[in-house]
């Protein structure tokens, strides 16, 4: 994989490794409410499900904001952030799967792709690389995924809503799931650029070492 182009406009925002900040807060908040979202869905108590997914989806985009504007940008922020969306959807999409609202395969699309960037992340870490960097396609199937099931959970509390919620609810799951794992392909190819690259350097130093 070739090295990135920097910019030539201004600067990027700064990214520190402060841990208390008010996104951060907010973050850890999110990751608190999976675990409340996920019984209440078992539960079949649908409206307060609801009502949790709202608190998180509002605070998702407040701490975005506010890390932003306020430049509370951190390392652990860019951790708790993906951490948060990709829980909540894991949440989502086993406890309908449970209640029989999903299929089983949608939880192993979903969750098999992660499992493949675990892998990723492993080789990559074994030849000196951290993660790569999350992919665009990769932020708009989280996106798609992220509120394609609290669309099935509303057609759950709310029956009347079903003809139309369902449809959309079962389309943003698709799609999404089609981009996570075009992401997925996407983030296999770069690992083995990475790879390629950082074996072939290695070799050159060994034949400078060696000459």
């Amino acid at each position: 994989m070739s090295e990135p182009e920097r910019p030539s406009g201004p600067p990027g925002p700064t990214i520190s490794d402060r841990v208390w900040t008010v996104p951060n807060a907010l973050s850890a908040l999110r990751i608190l409410l999976v675990p409340v979202f996920l019984v209440l869905v078992l539960l079949e108590l649908d409206l307060a499900a609801l009502i949790v997914i709202v608190v998180s989806s509002v605070s998702d985009f407040l701490d975005g904001i506010i890390a932003r504007r306020f430049g509370q940008i951190t390392r652990l922020g860019q951790l708790l952030d993906p951490a948060a969306d990709r829980l909540f959807i894991f949440a989502a999409v086993i406890a309908l799967a449970v209640r029989e609202v999903v299929p089983w395969w949608i939880v192993a699309v979903i969750v098999g792709r992660d499992v493949l960037l675990a892998g990723l992340g492993v080789a990559l870490a074994r030849h000196g690389y951290g993660p790569l960097p999350v992919h665009h396609l990769g932020k708009v199937a989280t996106f798609a995924l992220f509120y394609a099931l609290p669309l099935l959970v509303l057609g759950q509390a709310f029956p009347a809503l079903q003809p139309v919620s369902d449809p959309l609810g079962w389309a943003f799951t698709i799609w999404g799931a089609f981009l996570y794992w075009w992401a997925g392909i996407l983030y296999v190819r770069q690992t083995r650029e990475v790879i390629s690259r950082s074996r072939a350097e290695r070799s050159d130093a060994s034949d400078t070492l060696g000459a």
